[in-house]
């Protein structure tokens, strides 16, 4: 198994990698102490283009529980590309830093940080992926119910970025995945036929639908928000077209769905109820808590 360097996208994993982490996370998760000064002399910078609650925190609280030291860098400090080129922001970070904790509008900017940096750069989200999202959402369904490869999600909404990563998590491990969108808003080309590839040799099963009754009898059905951070789009059109997708009680009963996932922010009353989001079903804190113990299995795993 090849030692990882960065995480620009689940893609670059493979199985046995991908499992790993799984496996690390669940290690650090239930016993911290052991990995106290895992970043001992460590540290990382958190490059933000994007506001944050759950990555910001998980990251730069991660850090210092692996014995490291983060530094925080938004858009107060001049954006990328503007006041200086992404390529002079990843060379000058290369010199007092030892990785790069990213979230950007784009993934190319990423592609840049690594290539100038020579540093590992670990994706926090992009306007194609968020592989540390599904890090965690892959994390929490092991822990729900353990072999992935006997596990049918359901994804319901935008084929975005978080849907991508899924896609790819699932395509690696062999999972089953049915992808839910309105016509028009299905996921990437290319980032489908890439999952499509590898599901082919994993055994997964990738489905795509435009009907929410394809979740049927799914272990979990997961949404996020219908307008994606930066989306220029009709809020107005959106909501009209994504309506018939809303994760409620009635869906969660009709289709009997054992859990419901939300990477959040969640619009409460658009694309899920209140009353769903904090029943018995959902496992959203879970997989906020999750991010931090897979983000620092990524960690762990690019310095050992």
């Amino acid at each position: 198994m090849s030692k990882l360097t960065q995480l620009l996208c689940l893609a670059e994993l493979d199985q046995a990698q991908l499992s790993a982490l799984l496996d690390l996370a669940l290690q650090i998760k239930q016993a911290p102490q052991h990995y106290q000064t895992a970043l001992k002399g460590r540290s990382i910078a958190l490059l933000f283009e994007k506001p944050s609650l759950r990555t910001r925190v998980s990251f730069d609280v991660g850090i210092n529980k692996l014995g490291g030291h983060s530094v925080y860098l938004d858009l107060q400090n001049g954006a990328m590309g503007v006041r200086e080129s992404v390529e002079d922001f990843g060379s000058n970070l290369a010199c007092w830093t030892d990785a790069i904790v990213a979230r950007v509008y784009s993934q190319k900017t990423l592609v840049q940080l690594a290539l100038s940096s020579k540093k590992p750069v670990i994706n926090a989200l992009s306007d194609l992926y968020h592989p540390c999202q599904a890090l965690a959402d892959l994390l929490t369904l092991k822990e729900q119910y353990g072999d992935l490869s006997k596990v049918h999600l359901a994804f319901v909404g935008d084929g975005n970025n978080v849907c991508h990563s899924l896609m790819l998590g699932a395509a690696i491990l062999g999972m089953d995945l049915t992808v839910i969108t309105p016509q028009g808003f299905g996921p990437d080309a290319h980032v489908l036929l890439k999952a499509q590839e590898m599901a082919r040799q994993s055994g997964a099963k990738l489905t795509l639908s435009q009907h929410v009754s394809s979740a049927a009898g799914a272990d979990a059905i997961y949404t996020d928000t219908w307008l994606s951070m930066g989306t220029r789009a009709d809020p107005a059109l959106i909501e009209q077209l994504f309506v018939p997708y809303q994760i409620n009680t009635a869906v969660m009963q009709r289709l009997a769905v054992k859990h419901f996932m939300h990477c959040l922010p969640a619009h409460r009353g658009q694309e899920v109820t209140s009353e769903v989001l904090d029943s018995e079903y959902s496992l959203v804190l879970q997989q906020a808590e999750n991010r931090m113990h897979a983000q620092n299995a990524v960690l762990v795993s690019l310095f050992s």
